[in-house]
């Protein structure tokens, strides 16, 4: 009987991930199905479990219900219990495991496939929803010398820096809140867009004046054209990446923790390229 599997999310119409999850099952030969699931904001938890009752054997999660997918887990991961965020569910029985891949994704995309060493990088983390709180623990233990989080509700941020100190920072590690007004007299070496302001276009609120010379811009969303973020980030004279490379990699976490193996991703995320430049506007 196929194992199926799903993405939840809000939107989801866009998400790349039943393609990834076709190519691991493909490479690895594993009997999978794994498709999109629309859910209403207002309805996470039943559409999760009407999930669950059709004999799925698991889900990720996307934005923005990963926080209420930490607290729909009944048995949470040391990294899950880190962030406060889940991604990734797996059913098991009567347990609902809920785990979080975004971090060491995220982290293997910017050092091993963008070649960007986080180790003693001033960081900053723009959000304080699910997505910042599943990669700041990660983004902790890469060591870099500063990690600040900032956001317009400053509180969330301050929530985020709180959690972490409960399970301690990286070796040698500042990490704090930061408020918006303060960013023009910082500079940071590695810039990460967490908030879901790509989805509509908008610009989260990072002046110019933050990018440091030989930074690099990150935006965890992904598409055919650069986001706002990364068009600005571009003209200060930054590196750009987009989040396709995190995809990529926490789908392989999620896929190790269904499964019971690892598969390969530099062909699938190069296959993604190749579909994304394909599609791509021409000017």
């Amino acid at each position: 009987m196929t194992d199926r599997y799903a993405v939840i999310g809000h939107p989801v119409a866009h998400s790349k991930s039943p393609e990834i999850h076709a190519a691991f099952a493909h490479e690895t030969r594993q009997d999978l199905s794994y498709e999109r699931v629309l859910a209403p904001l207002d309805k996470f938890r039943q559409t999760v479990s009407a999930w669950r009752d059709s004999a799925a054997a698991g889900a990720n999660i996307t934005l923005p219900f990963k926080l209420e997918a930490f607290e729909f887990a009944t048995v949470r991961t040391a990294r899950a219990s880190r962030g406060g965020a889940v991604n990734t569910l797996k059913f098991e029985g009567a347990e609902i495991i809920g785990d979080n891949t975004d971090g060491v994704g995220l982290c293997r995309d910017i050092v091993d496939n963008l070649g960007f060493a986080i180790v003693g990088k001033r960081v900053l983390l723009v959000g304080a929803g699910g997505a910042a709180h599943g990669v700041a623990g990660a983004l902790l233990d890469a060591g870099p010398a500063l990690l600040a989080i900032t956001n317009r509700t400053l509180g969330k941020a301050e929530a985020i820096v709180e959690q972490l100190k409960l399970t301690g920072g990286g070796p040698d590690c500042e990490f704090r809140a930061l408020e918006l007004a303060a960013l023009p007299a910082a500079r940071f070496d590695l810039i990460i867009n967490a908030t879901s302001a790509s989805l509509n276009a908008n610009l989260p609120l990072v002046p110019v004046s933050c990018f440091a010379e030989g930074s690099l811009a990150y935006d965890m969303m992904y598409g055919m054209t650069a986001t706002p973020f990364l068009k600005l980030a571009a003209n200060s004279g930054a590196r750009t990446a987009d989040g396709l490379g995190m995809l990529v990699e926490q789908a392989a976490e999620s896929f190790a923790l269904w499964r019971g193996l690892r598969p390969s991703t530099v062909p699938v995320l190069a296959m993604l390229r190749q579909a994304q430049a394909v599609a791509r506007p021409r000017n």
